[in-house]
């Protein structure tokens, strides 16, 4: 999953907590000179996404709200969430894709403290419509919700 990043990961990534991967996902944005560069990242990144299951397109899977149609899925396994993904948009894929790869492998528990507002310190919604930037707090919002459910 974490191969969605184009950068080179730092040895280590995948063992890093919630706050060290944003550190690192905001760093390797800032590489970027303006934000179409950071958008291209983006898209990219969502472009590598695991292809989500044909049966999770569904409106129990659907995060409600957003401009393009966001499905989401969740599973817990050994105690870690994983997070799978798709849009018909590219750069809400993408946009959901760093959430992904900033929560994904992490515990119910470390997602549900976990703060979210690492995308508001890309800069990238500073160049969304509205309405795709309040999907950004729908996914967030979402991607909470299911590990809530595998917490209880």
């Amino acid at each position: 999953m974490f191969a969605m990043f184009r950068i080179p990961l730092p040895e280590g990534f995948l063992m890093s907590g919630i706050k060290e991967k944003q550190v690192r996902l905001l760093e390797n944005l800032d590489l970027f000179q303006d934000w179409t560069e950071r958008y291209e990242y983006v898209i990219g990144l969502g472009k590598q996404l695991e292809p989500l299951a044909d049966e999770a397109r569904n409106a129990d899977h659907l995060i409600k709200g957003c401009q393009s149609q966001v499905w989401l899925d969740a599973k817990m396994d050994e105690g870690r969430v994983y997070y799978y993904a798709d849009s018909d948009s590219l750069i809400t894929k993408g946009m959901i894709a760093l959430f992904i790869g900033v929560l994904n492998g992490e515990t119910p528990d470390a997602i549900l403290t976990a703060d979210m507002g690492f995308v508001d310190r890309s800069g990238l919604k500073e160049h969304l419509a509205p309405t795709r930037a309040n999907a950004l707090n729908l996914m967030a919002i979402q991607m909470k919700q299911r590990a809530l459910a595998f917490a209880q």
